[in-house]
This record gives C-alpha cells, structure tokens and sequence, in this order.
C-alpha cells in the first residue's frame, strides 16, 4: 500500500514524511531531526523577520544535506478596524479587571507576514528545495520567480474545489487538509468552518480531482494514520501535533502538560487568536469568549489585545489565555526524539499496509 512513490520522486527524500511547519513551536532543530531519520524538515517563516529565516535556513544547512520546506503565509492583509479593536478589548475588559491589568497596557505580539518581493529575494538566494503555503498562494510573479529558482511548490487545500484551483495555478504538490488538524486553517475560497470535509472524505476526492501528488493532513499521527492516508490516495502525510512532544518541540511546558493530558474531544477551531479559525485545546478564553466570535478583529491583530492577559495568566501557570494549537490525536503524541519518532512511525505503517 505504501508503493505510491510519486513524493518521494518530487522532492528526493526517503521517507513519505513531511514535519509540518508550526510558527512559534519549532525552529531548524526540529526540521534538521526529521531531516535526518529522511522525512522531510520544515521551517516555518510566517513569524520571523528577514535575517530570521536566512539564519535558519543557514543552521538547517549546516544540521542535514536533505531537502528543505520553507514555509509562508499568503493571506491578504485587510486594514485595521479601530472600532472592532476597541470593542474586542472592551470584550475581554473584565479579564483585564481580574488580573489587575490597565486596560491600555500594551504588549508587542507576534506579527505575520504574507509572502513578499523580499521573501521572495531570500528564497531566490538560498533555493530551499521546497516552498510551501499557507491560505493559498501568493501572486503569480512571485509563484513565477520561485519556480524558476528551482523550488517545487506546494500549497494546503481544505476542500477539492481549493485543490483543483492550487493544481490550476501552478502547483506542484497539495497538501489536503482535514478538518482535524492543528493550528490554522489553510482555507482561502471559503470561510465557512461549518463545511470544512474531514482528512479521509477530503482525502480520496481530492484524489479523483487533480493529477499532482497529494499530502495528508490532519490528525495522521502513526503508523496506522500513514497507512489509512496511502489507501486513499496520498503520496505522502504531514504531521505536526505528533511533532509538539518530541525534544525538539520548542512548545511551552504549559502547552506540553495540556498536550500530555489532551483527549480527542477537547480541541475546537476558534477565531479568538489571531482572527482567523485555527484548532487548538480549549481554554477559558475560547470557552468563554469563542470558540469562535463575531467580536474577534482580522486576522492577525486578535492576538495583540490578549498579550497582555497571556503573559500574566502563564507567570501564574495558567494556560487561559493561551494558544494551545493541537490536532485532534494529540493523546498519540511521544515524548521522544524526532528523528526516533519520524523512524518509528514509518516502521509502523509499513507493518499496517
């Protein structure tokens, strides 16, 4: 079952296996480990600065000879809605209130991009072999002048109707995305959460639909997930949530103890963060507040009005305000090495096939 080699043709990697890209609970550790057991290792750029992700990309080099994913956001910034800004920490004033906290303070929060010219520049100078996206694609210029550096394309698909139109624009590859898992949703044709197809009905229509090498998505996080996901069409899977456990894992021990104690039923997409739907273990704020609001500003600027609770809430060891991102098969995650688990994994599926 495991014969479909069409990936490993593509990118040259020995193994089926992508470490997905997760801003802000990795960096090239994780990616040179996967690197090394021969899946392939993953940068994520979304939250990091220009001389970021040349020094990255540079320790990844140095780590492993294998290939490279750099991944991007391509989202289209909408303009900030002073209103809905001052609403939403009115929203979340009475938190303020319980934790002593001025309802003007300020903290610096992460900021995310969308793929640019001087991205673009970086990856024309380093020619990672794999560039990847999230939330569709960038303009086509900019897709242009990555392939014709020598990049393979890829790009994340939450329906077959975004699937047909990456394959249509140019990509080399999709990743189908199921609505199990962790961390942001690429959608970029629809918001509708309501609608979005789980990983194994997504999975073989997306299949029938285009003619590039498909990956799979959400919750696969075994042998056994591997196995089930070649079945139905991929020739490859991503895995994150099963990657937040390992040693390499840059994740917070406050996230990694609710990852630890996690359960299928205790993840929800929410808006609450950042503004648009990404699944994470629920927490008081997305309880109360969420998990999805109408109340909640465009994406990215959500998370500036939460800092300040975030940071006091953890100096006091609580995760309420924090986001916790996770797939729904965290209780199948390992507290052991990367490249351990890449190897492991893969030894099982081919046991399942």
């Amino acid at each position: 079952m495991l014969n479909n080699n069409r990936f490993l043709e593509l990118v040259g990697t020995a193994l089926p296996i992508i470490q997905a890209p997760m801003a802000g609970a990795q960096d090239h550790r994780l990616a040179v480990a996967v690197s090394k057991a021969g899946g392939l290792g993953s940068l994520p750029c979304a939250l990091l600065g220009l001389s970021e992700i040349e020094s990255e990309l540079r320790q990844f080099r140095q780590g492993s000879n294998g290939p490279v994913n750099l991944n991007f956001f391509c989202h289209t910034p909408l303009p900030n809605d002073t209103n809905k800004d001052q609403a939403w920490k009115q929203r979340l004033s009475g938190f303020y209130s319980e934790h002593g906290i001025d309802l003007d303070t300020r903290i610096n929060s992460p900021t995310r991009s969308p793929f640019n010219d001087a991205m673009c520049q970086v990856v024309e100078e380093f020619k990672p072999e794999i560039v990847s996206f999230h939330f569709g694609l960038p303009e086509k210029q900019l897709v242009s002048r990555v392939k014709a550096a020598g990049c393979i394309v890829m790009a994340s698909a939450t329906t077959v109707e975004e699937a047909v139109w990456l394959e249509a624009n140019d990509c080399d590859a999709i990743i189908a995305q199921g609505a199990e898992a962790g961390g942001h949703r690429g959608m970029f044709l629809s918001d509708n959460i309501a609608t979005q197809p789980g990983l194994f009905a997504l999975l073989p229509q997306v299949a029938d639909a285009v003619s590039v090498p498909i990956i799979a998505a959400g919750a696969v996080a075994d042998g056994r997930g591997i196995a089930a996901a070649f079945t139905l069409g991929a020739s490859a899977v991503q895995m994150g949530t099963a990657y937040l456990l390992t040693n390499e894992s840059l994740v917070s021990d406050l996230h990694r103890k609710a990852l630890q104690n996690a359960s299928d039923n205790q993840t929800a997409l929410t808006n609450v963060f950042t503004g648009k739907p990404a699944r994470g273990l629920c927490n008081r704020i997305m309880n109360e507040c969420g998990p999805m609001s109408d109340d909640a500003p465009v994406f990215p600027t959500a998370g500036a009005a939460l800092a300040p609770l975030k940071t006091a809430a953890e100096k006091m060891g609580s995760s309420d305000f924090s986001s916790l991102w996770s797939g729904q098969a965290a209780k199948l995650s390992q507290s052991i090495d990367a490249e351990s688990l890449t190897k492991q994994v893969f030894a099982s599926a081919i046991k399942h096939a």
